[in-house]
């Protein structure tokens, strides 16, 4: 496995894989890689001839400064766990690498990152946008690989790389979870053990609602009041926000049904996690 620092060695080494017909696979990430990221990179290398994965800390997308210093960053460990996926390039940029100085662009995410997650982190997909862009811009990628759990992220690069006319295909890849459900995070590693363990009903919560809005249609407030109530009964939890939105456009919807997903981000102690299942 190979290591780039630099975008125009990045954009060489693309370049000549393209120029010898290779497609390329593409995964940003910002370390602390686990069992989550590497299903990204099997995705990928199974069926790309070639495979990038990019570790950089993106501090634009940020909006709580204590949250950006407790990020975890474990360079060594992202690497072997990148080189056992079969990766054949690790993009390690630094700050100065990505926003030299003098930067001053940044990419407007628009009405769809307006709520749920883009309420609550002001600014926060409007800096995804930004460093998406210009990793795509320089890793000349053929398809990227995006996680489900970030439902909202992946909606949001979805348009903004159709509405830029960028040639990458952005495929969704499903939620890894633990054998509790608990979704696969970097943050889960900040949550004390009762947490860990209380975390886990956040997904079990939200089957139950899928089974119920599949066997009647439901008000999505009735859901909402449901979710809150048994969550922060039952656990540490609170709960941040709950919505339900129509899969495709992320527009609310008043009636909990097929062709919906359920979001939520909840907050354990110091630590948020979110997650999201389909109807």
């Amino acid at each position: 496995m190979k290591t780039i620092c630099s975008v125009a060695e990045m954009q060489q080494w693309s370049d000549a894989e393209h120029k010898a017909g290779n497609t390329i696979g593409f995964v940003p990430t910002m370390g602390a890689l686990h069992a989550g990221h590497a299903h990204l990179f099997t995705q990928s290398t199974s069926a790309q001839n070639r495979t990038v994965v990019s570790i950089f800390v993106n501090p634009l997308q940020f909006n709580n400064e204590n949250d950006l210093l407790a990020y975890p960053r474990q360079l060594e460990q992202d690497t072997a766990i990148a080189q056992d996926c079969d990766v054949d390039v690790l993009f390690v940029p630094s700050y100065e690498e990505m926003y030299p100085a003098g930067f001053t662009t940044m990419i407007s995410a628009g009405t769809i990152a307006e709520h749920m997650e883009g309420l609550h982190r002001p600014g926060h997909f409007d800096g995804v946008a930004t460093v998406v862009v210009k990793l795509l811009n320089t890793v000349s990628a053929d398809v990227a690989y995006f996680g489900e759990k970030d439902f909202q992220q992946l909606a949001v690069i979805r348009k903004v790389v159709g509405d830029l006319n960028i040639p990458c295909v952005i495929s969704g890849v499903s939620t890894v979870r633990d054998k509790s459900g608990l979704a696969l995070s970097s943050r889960n590693a900040r949550l004390t053990q009762p947490n860990l363990e209380k975390a886990s009903h956040i997904y079990s919560l939200l089957c139950e609602i899928v089974d119920e809005c599949r066997a009647a249609v439901t008000p999505s407030e009735k859901i909402k009041e449901s979710f809150v109530r048994k969550l922060e009964v039952s656990t540490a939890g609170l709960v941040e926000y709950i919505e339900i939105v129509t899969s495709e456009t992320l527009v609310p919807s008043l009636i909990a049904s097929p062709g919906c997903t359920i979001c939520v981000a909840v907050w354990f102690g110091d630590v948020r996690l979110i997650d999201n299942v389909r109807i």
